[in-house]
Formats: C-alpha cells, structure tokens, sequence
C-alpha cells in the first residue's frame, strides 16, 4: 500500500554544453562530439502531514522553508546545496561518508574542490555544530515509505532516494544518474570521483527501478520534463509531477 508521498522534480536552470564535455572519456566511443543539455533539478516529496526537500539550488519563491522539515542532501556538490540559509531549523540528511570525505583533507585538492562551495560546507558544518544533521548511513528508512540508498560514484558519499510514492514506486537517483543514457549505454558522466563505484550504482539503479511500472528520475536529463505531466499553474514551466 502507498506511503500517499506525492514528488515533484523542479528544474530550476539549464546548462548547454558538449558530450564530450558531459560524458567521461567520450572520445573511447569513437564517436563525434555533439550538443548536450544539462537540466538543473531539486525535488519536492511531500504528503498533507509533511514536506521533504531533497537538495537546495532553487528558485526560493517555489518552496516556502516554513513548510520544510528535512533536507536530505543528496551529495555536497555546489548545484545541490544552495540556498540553506533559507531553511535555518530543517533537520539535514546527509550520508555520512559524504560529510566525512568533504570536510577531511583530499576534499581541498583541486580535481575535487572545483565541485563544491566553500560558503555552503560551511552552512553545513554549522548545521553539524548546532545538531541539525543525521548522518546516513544507507539503505535507511527516513520516513514512512521514503529509503536512503547509498550509491557513490559521483560524490563520494551520493545517495539516491527510493520513494513509496502515492502513483508507484519512485527512484531519485540525483547524480548517481545524470541522464537516462548514462543508463542504456552504460556512459559514465564526467565528473567522478571513483569509476567503478559509478558503474557499480548503474547495476544497483537498474535493480532498484526494475519493478513494473517504477520510475526512475535521473539528476539533470532534460526528458525528465517531457516524460511527466506539469504542475498546474505557473509552476508548470517549470515543474512536473513525478506519476
């Protein structure tokens, strides 16, 4: 029976650039370069009792932070914790390999650094001081029907969300999973930081969606918006309901 979570995917920027620019080691496929659009994604789950929002780039007017109880922080990268400023007393949710790797020593060598905000880990770091953070450890409950599932690849400690949703079974796989390609043709994206781990959370997404009539959303795939209807009213262009 459904947890009765409803979960919208908010795309709040797009980002134009090359496959070769998007995808680790195109040049491997001996294929030609090409466009490729990046869409910029944070997600809403919410029923009449509670509301989770999974990362922080957003446009502020869309979610109001009175109404936000949790975080969960998918991974620390800088497109996926801005705006925590705006939600001073939500619990975070954070895997704890990822806290562990980012506020530890190699997180400031510079194949890494480039990934994250300075000014945002340390939004977080306070939130940590203050008790405001649950470490994850993965494959938790977080909530009645919502499991953490812990991935890597990407980030060191990403984590993709299975949801219990109101209309199926919904896998948030965030940047575990860029774009549904990386999927069906097992593509690694081109920011990583441990490849087999990234192939590793290719296997564990397919098993995760294979029930009939899942969903997976990946983290930045423009189809994302064309696959599922929009949100009544001006929301619309620019969120759709994830069904």
């Amino acid at each position: 029976m459904s947890s009765g979570w409803g979960v919208t995917a908010a795309r709040y920027g797009t980002l134009e650039t090359t496959r070769a620019d998007a995808y680790y080691r195109y040049q491997a496929y001996g294929e030609p370069d090409g466009p490729q659009r990046l869409d910029y994604f944070f997600w809403i789950v919410r029923r009449p009792d509670e509301t989770i929002l999974v990362d922080t780039g957003f446009d502020p007017e869309v979610v109001g932070p009175e109404t936000v109880s949790r975080i969960v922080l998918t991974h620390l990268h800088y497109d996926h914790t801005g705006n925590l400023d705006l939600f001073p007393d939500a619990e975070l949710l954070v895997a704890a390999r990822e806290l562990d790797f980012w506020f530890g020593p190699l997180a400031r060598r510079a194949q890494f650094a480039h990934a994250v905000e300075a000014s945002e880990l340390g939004l977080v770091l306070a939130a940590v001081d203050a008790g405001r953070v649950r470490r994850l450890e993965g494959g938790e409950e977080i909530a009645e029907g919502v499991h953490a599932v812990f991935l890597g690849g990407h980030s060191p400690g990403q984590i993709a969300l299975g949801i219990d949703a109101r209309d199926g079974w919904v896998v948030l796989a965030s940047d575990a999973l860029h774009f549904y390609e990386e999927l069906e043709r097992d593509r690694p994206f081109g920011v990583l930081a441990d490849l087999a781990e990234m192939y590793e959370a290719y296997d564990t997404l397919r098993e995760l969606s294979g029930a009939p009539g899942a969903h997976l959303v990946p983290g930045h795939d423009a189809e994302v918006m064309t696959r599922y209807p929009r949100v009544d009213g001006p929301a619309g262009e620019f969120a759709v309901e994830i069904r």
